[in-house]
């Protein structure tokens, strides 16, 4: 049997602005974004080698802040209730989240709902992202859709000095 992962859902301010929520998403206790950080630092190297001359540094908080959440308005029809090879997980910082999209594959049974196939739809040259698959126990997932937390501010903090630095 696959390990179960723990997830839970948020709203908090977009860009310091409380009165547009965005969803958030944490899966084990570690918000999707910084996952995805990690799982992207590598990717982005080559694209931002020559952009930045604090390099560690500036790159380590674009590749951090890559994502933004989705927000509240915008999806009338919730969105971590698709279920789709393309359904959106996290939208770009700018606020229009089909800028950036981390799309995967979203499959739900009735005991279970399934994470899988993270890819960006600008990067098809990237294919699919080192991250997941997760596998959330359905009716936890429901429950912690029905009743996201509610945060005054952006959880996620600044980016780690290691995510900068390649091993």
């Amino acid at each position: 049997m696959r390990p179960v992962n723990g997830i839970e859902f948020l709203h908090h301010p977009w860009n310091d602005h409380p009165v547009a929520l965005v969803w958030g998403v944490r899966v084990d206790g570690v918000d999707l974004r910084a996952r995805t950080a990690w799982a992207t630092r590598e990717l982005w190297r080559p694209e931002l080698a020559d952009q930045f001359e604090d390099q560690d540094r500036e790159s380590a908080e674009l590749i951090w802040r890559q994502h933004g959440g989705l927000g509240v308005l915008d999806f009338t029809d919730n969105p971590f209730r698709r279920t789709a090879d393309r359904t959106p997980l996290l939208g770009c910082p700018c606020g229009i989240w089909q800028c950036w999209p981390l799309m995967a594959r979203v499959a739900m049974t009735p005991t279970t709902v399934t994470w899988s196939a993270f890819h960006y739809p600008e990067r098809a040259e990237w294919g699919e992202l080192p991250l997941g698959p997760f596998v959330f126990e359905r009716q936890i997932y429901e429950a912690a859709l029905s009743a996201p937390e509610v945060l005054a501010e952006d959880p996620l903090g600044p980016a780690p000095e290691s995510l900068g630095r390649l091993p």
